[in-house]
């Protein structure tokens, strides 16, 4: 390890940086990171940055589980729609405000 890298990890970890567990992937040295920053101890390399490919409905911030929710929502609203017996009426909108609230949460996420 050269003298400016010994330097430079120690000035890092003084001002609050962390040593990495996972070894460097280039030279399997020793890392600290600071604010989303690693520097390997041994060759001074930092890792290259890679775009994460994610699925489709979160590129659209779209979850799972809130298209999911609005499946479920369509259907009882079909189901409501054709229902005549007012007590089962009442346990869809139930539902129906159930899947809302839920929707809601986990839009706020």
């Amino acid at each position: 390890m050269s003298e400016e890298l010994r330097k430079k990890a120690a000035e890092m970890l003084l001002n609050g940086a962390t040593l990495l567990s996972e070894p460097c992937p280039y030279c399997n040295g020793v890392r600290v990171m600071k604010e989303g920053q690693a520097l390997c101890t041994k060759c001074g390399r930092t890792p290259e940055k890679r775009k994460i490919v994610t699925e489709e409905n979160e590129e659209k911030n779209e979850k799972p589980l809130n298209k999911i929710l609005e499946k479920k929502l369509e259907a009882l609203s079909k189901e409501l729609e054709q229902e005549m017996d007012h007590d089962k009426q009442q346990s869809i909108l139930k539902s129906i405000n159930l899947l809302l609230e839920m929707i809601e949460k986990v839009k706020k996420q």
